[in-house]
């Protein structure tokens, strides 16, 4: 009797373990069926009438890199310095079959101000927005390729997804829909990827004298 009961015990033991086992098998499943369709949105009145600096990140997949940063100064000499590095090494992932990333609804209707927006759909991407305001007395300046560079030193994506998949299937796509945006005023910066391995960025360098 008690090697039977034992050998019941040792049975329902081994039940919970492969239960346990196809639960992850499944979830690892799922969680692959997901990674081919990826979606991001911004919609209905998000961001609306807003006011002042903003900064929003959002994506959706694995291994994406995402930064907003803005810098200001103000002074007799005043000056503003970036300096952004984003790197990936030696990641593996693939690309997904259905990616979308979009804006719509009333999202950032009559907003005023500084917006600076990332939105990836996919993975191994980077995305990067770099805002330097300076305010010294040195009058309004036109900010050449040279004086950017040395303001603003930024790199998004140093490396590439490793062996990232590339499928000619699927589809891909970014919009901004004509309802979104609408009256907006002052400093948007926008990137919108779908896909994978992406690298964009967007740099703006203002140099102003101080309101008196």
């Amino acid at each position: 009797m008690k090697s039977l009961t034992r050998n019941a015990y040792l049975s329902g033991l081994l039940a919970m373990v492969l239960s346990a086992a196809g639960a992850d098998v499944r979830a690892a499943d799922d969680y692959t069926a997901m990674l081919s369709y990826l979606n991001t949105r911004i919609d209905g009145n998000a961001f609306q009438h807003i006011q002042g600096a903003s900064a929003v990140n959002i994506a959706a997949g694995d291994l994406n890199m995402q930064a907003n940063l803005t810098a200001i100064a103000t002074g007799e000499h005043a000056q503003t310095i970036v300096h952004v590095l984003q790197q990936q090494r030696h990641n593996s992932d693939d690309s997904p079959s259905v990616a979308s990333a979009s804006i719509g609804g009333a999202a950032y209707a009559g907003g005023h101000g500084l917006a600076s927006i990332n939105q990836a759909s996919g993975n191994g991407n980077a995305e990067l927005n770099v805002i330097t305001a300076t305010l010294a007395n040195q009058g309004i300046r036109e900010a050449t390729d040279g004086s950017l560079s040395a303001a603003v030193s930024a790199s998004a994506g140093g490396h590439p997804v490793k062996n990232a998949t590339q499928q000619s299937a699927g589809t891909r796509n970014v919009a901004v829909e004509s309802s979104a945006l609408l009256g907006f005023q002052g400093v948007l910066q926008l990137n919108q990827i779908a896909g994978s391995g992406n690298a964009t960025s967007n740099l703006l360098q203002l140099t102003a004298p101080p309101s008196r």
